[in-house]
């Protein structure tokens, strides 16, 4: 810029650059640059003095934050905010199921030790229940129209042939109670006939044909033994599964069936129900050893588990947590009979193996 008519202020007495901005800051001297022009630095100025008041000035010299003094030795620690982790609590009404359980031990064991025909009475009464809790759950989720009325009495039917004829009478009695099943459905609609009759058909093998080896089991001379044998390797093993995955079960067995077992308990099931087999094999079944109610122990064990995991996938299949509510703590009457049902055959078999039928 080169206006001749253009004159500098005078410059106030002190020094010729001031470097403290503020209110007496004072103005930049004119510089002529080399061509003989003068240059005003006061805009240069104004922009660095703006430059040191705003916030890129203040941002390389943050404020320092004090430190926070350390706690006393013996100050409380600060609580964690987060939850603490769930306990683990057992999925039933654990007084309910202990009363109902030791209620229906004593109906079993006053009957078995009294006459033999009062508990095959009360094997069909749990049977013919059973069967109404299934058949009920398969109309009501299913549709599926099996027909109870031929069951209940084929059903009870099974468990009389099976105690007094044996396996012969029981397969008589199963062939019977089928061909009931496929008549009686042929006085409704043909709609489903085939899904109806299926299901009864597999409600008469899995409930009153499996639950006649119980009955088979009382026919020996030492019956009630074998029964107890029978209950006792199936209860002992329920319960060995249930305390040992409770408390150290990790490794889930089949989580898409029954995501609460492990394999912890499987083997906890195993180590009670082989010990439980020795002593029983032992001292309650004439002429029965040691090692073979380990390996009596050992199946049980198997059979329990496959049966509590087969009724667990009707029930998924179902969408239903139980069966009934006939037992308080326990469910229905199949939420008890699930491991019983596939194990009477497997002991029915290895104790006519082991010691015979008589």
């Amino acid at each position: 810029m080169n206006d001749s008519s253009w004159q500098p202020e005078p410059v106030p007495a002190g020094p010729a650059y001031d470097a403290q901005v503020g209110p007496h800051t004072r103005p930049m001297p004119i510089v002529p640059d080399a061509a003989g022009r003068d240059f005003d630095d006061r805009e240069a100025r104004d922009r660095g003095a703006a430059a040191d008041r705003g916030p890129l000035f203040r941002a390389e010299t943050p404020p320092q934050e004090p430190m926070p003094s350390p706690p006393p030795p013996h100050a409380p620690q600060p609580q964690d905010a987060s939850p603490p982790p769930p306990k683990k609590r057992a999925g039933r009404d654990l007084r309910a199921a202990i009363g109902v359980g030791v209620g229906l031990g004593a109906v079993i064991f006053a009957s078995l030790f009294v006459v033999k025909a009062v508990f095959v009475g009360v094997v069909v009464v749990a049977v013919v229940v059973g069967l109404w809790e299934l058949t009920s759950r398969l109309h009501e989720k299913k549709g599926i129209k099996a027909p109870l009325v031929p069951l209940a009495v084929g059903g009870a039917a099974m468990i009389i042939a099976g105690y007094v004829r044996g396996a012969e009478g029981a397969w008589v009695a199963m062939a019977l109670t089928a061909l009931a099943v496929l008549v009686w459905r042929m006085t409704e609609p043909p709609e489903n006939y085939l899904k109806d009759v299926t299901a009864g058909v597999f409600a008469a093998f899995y409930v009153p044909f499996l639950a006649t080896f119980v009955a088979m089991l009382l026919t020996a001379d030492d019956g009630p033994q074998r029964v107890v044998t029978f209950l006792v390797l199936t209860v002992v093993s329920d319960t060995g599964a249930y305390a040992v995955g409770w408390r150290w079960g990790r490794h889930k067995l089949a989580p898409r069936i029954s995501p609460g077992k492990t394999r912890e308990g499987l083997l906890g099931a195993v180590a009670f129900a082989m010990v439980a087999g020795a002593l029983c094999m032992e001292f309650l079944i004439d002429g029965g050893a040691w090692w073979q109610g380990l390996l009596l122990g050992l199946a049980v064990a198997v059979s329990a588990t496959l049966g509590d995991l087969g009724e667990s996938m009707i029930k998924r299949d179902l969408g239903i947590k139980d069966m009934g509510t006939l037992l308080p703590g326990h469910g229905g009457i199949m939420d008890r009979l699930d491991s019983l049902l596939p194990t009477a055959p497997v002991v029915w078999l290895l104790l006519a193996a082991f010691v015979g039928t008589g």
